[in-house]
This record gives structure tokens, C-alpha cells and sequence, in this order.
């Protein structure tokens, strides 16, 4: 049973898969949000069979909702609406960006690559923290 993961960010969108047992995510792409970013979803739902779609939520350092996490919890409730049989969960995102960052930069990553990569590493690691919270 798959998990795709989505980091939706004001700019970018990061995708992750769990392998079929559950165990290890994996980066598979990034999305503009300026694109039709539902279309490359569907896709991926399609090629993936995911039964669950989980979401970052980008909580504040204090635990609060702030007005990202609206967008983002508004999000999921379209993407539920649209895939009714599969489950969609959000998850604390908090500081994956960081650790993905941090990751890039121990790897000797060079900034622009950085940046192509970030958004999918970071979907990575949200994936990848709940599938071990589980």
C-alpha cells in the first residue's frame, strides 16, 4: 500500500512515494503551482494507487495554524473531494525544509541545484518521518 506525499509550498510543490511495503520514501518530482499541478496528481494517482495522500502542514514553531496552514488544510479538502476513496492526511512539516537543506549542503550540493532539489527532499522527509512514526 502507497503513500504519496505532496510539500505544497507558494511556489513549488514536492512529491514523494513509499515503496509498495511501506518502508522507504522516494523523491519523484516537483510541480509549479503557476502549472496545472492537479493534472501531474492525477497521474500520479493513477500510475502510484496510493490509499493515502499526505500533506504537509506547515505548523509554526509554537504548534499554531498560521495562514499557510489554512491554504494548505483548504488544499487537502479539494484533494479529498477529489479522491474520495483514498484517505488524505496532513502531517507537522515543521523544519523539513531546514533538514533538507542541511542534508543538500553536507552532500556539497551546489545552491542552484539546491534549489531544483529542496522542495522534493523535503517531501521526502515528511514521507519518510511518518512512514516511521507508523
Amino acid at each position: 500500500m502507497r503513500t504519496l506525499a505532496l510539500d505544497i509550498g507558494s511556489v513549488r510543490i514536492g512529491v514523494a512515494v513509499s515503496d509498495p511495503l511501506g518502508i522507504i520514501a522516494q523523491g519523484i518530482g516537483v510541480w509549479s503551482t503557476e502549472s496545472n499541478w492537479k493534472l501531474s496528481l492525477d497521474e500520479c494517482v493513477n500510475k502510484y494507487e496510493p490509499n493515502t495522500i499526505l500533506i504537509g502542514l506547515p505548523v509554526r514553531t509554537t504548534g499554531e495554524k498560521g495562514v499557510e496552514a489554512e491554504k494548505v488544510l483548504s488544499v487537502a479538502e479539494e484533494i479529498q473531494k477529489s479522491y474520495p476513496d483514498i484517505k488524505v492526511e496532513t502531517w507537522d512539516e515543521r523544519y523539513t525544509t531546514a533538514i533538507a537543506e542541511r542534508v543538500l549542503l553536507l552532500a556539497d550540493v551546489s545552491r542552484r541545484k539546491r534549489r531544483q532539489k529542496i522542495d522534493k527532499l523535503a517531501a521526502v522527509v515528511i514521507l519518510q518521518s511518518w512512514l516511521e512514526r507508523k
